[in-house]
């Protein structure tokens, strides 16, 4: 599995490059894991924190390079330390102990044939808790294939349909296109969403989305292309916590947050397509709180 990395064309960006001996890929990550943070955290979505909370890993550098990202620190900046696979087997198995309701991979796409091989290696000491792969959607299907039977449930963003916007503030060209296939093999694999008699996610896709300010009509294809192209039974999380942060503080479009007659914009646009099953989150006042302190 990690001679993956001697070529690397594990997300859509393709570079090809050998992460064992170079760190000019896009994402800048090596053959070394690069860990942020493992906590318990209790504020996902009510299915996925429960009472216990989410057993997030946060993993360090990302193939995009959005430039409102929360977690820019981490995900920008590269801050974090490197863990080999042994000591990546032995933070799931101390989220479990923990009492964690689930392992919540955050950001993993780079380091995917590292996190398999840790999750063969932590089954085999008695993992048990679902397993989630926490993703900004950019991902390729061939790299989602080798996660089969390894994922139980997908959280993956679908941040745009507007390819000009991902282009803009993410640096990529072909988001929508990319993201909605591998949603696409992700319902696949795990379909819609199951849930345990406390309410908690035990399989399936929950998709999310984050609404940008001043980008309304975005939102709106997002949610249309979901609404027509996904099983009814599908979960989504419409998430208003966007706060200017990053280089979004010098950006005229995204140096605000969402005002409330945009919010009910979105509100009244979700009932309009019946969405069924999801989330949508209260209009704040303090989202920067929710973010992580990069420290392990």
């Amino acid at each position: 599995m990690l001679e993956e990395l001697e070529k690397c064309k594990i997300c859509p960006h393709q570079c090809n490059i050998n992460r064992k001996k170079e760190k000019l890929g896009r994402c800048k990550s090596t053959e070394k894991i690069k860990i942020a943070l493992y906590s318990i955290h209790n504020f996902e979505e009510p299915c996925i924190s429960g009472k216990k909370g989410s057993g997030t890993v946060f993993f360090s550098n990302c193939n995009l390079n959005c430039i409102f990202c929360q977690n820019y620190e981490i995900s920008q900046l590269g801050k974090g330390k490197e863990k080999t696979i042994e000591k990546l087997a032995e933070i799931f198995l101390i989220q479990q102990k923990r009492g964690a309701e689930n392992i919540n991979l955050v950001t993993p796409t780079s380091y995917v044939p590292q996190i398999i091989e840790a999750i063969k290696i932590a089954k085999r000491k008695e993992l048990n808790i679902p397993i989630i792969y926490n993703t900004n959607g950019y991902e390729n299907v061939e790299t989602l294939k080798l996660l089969e039977g390894y994922i139980d449930i997908y959280l993956p963003d679908l941040k745009y349909a507007e390819n000009n916007l991902a282009k803009k503030y993410s640096k990529v060209d072909d988001y929508f296109e990319i993201a909605t296939k591998a949603i696409k093999e992700m319902i696949r694999q795990v379909g819609v969403p199951k849930f345990n008699k406390k309410g908690l996610i035990q399989n399936g896709v929950l998709i999310r989305h984050l609404v940008l300010p001043n980008h309304i009509e975005n939102s709106k294809k997002v949610l249309k292309w979901i609404k027509e192209n996904t099983p009814k039974e599908i979960y989504i999380s419409v998430m208003a916590q966007y706060f200017p942060t990053y280089k979004a503080k010098k950006d005229k479009k995204l140096n605000r947050k969402l005002t409330k007659k945009e919010w009910e914009e979105i509100e009244n646009y979700i009932e309009e397509l019946e969405i069924q099953n999801g989330y949508l989150q209260e209009l704040g006042e303090h989202e920067d709180e929710y973010v992580p302190n990069w420290q392990i």
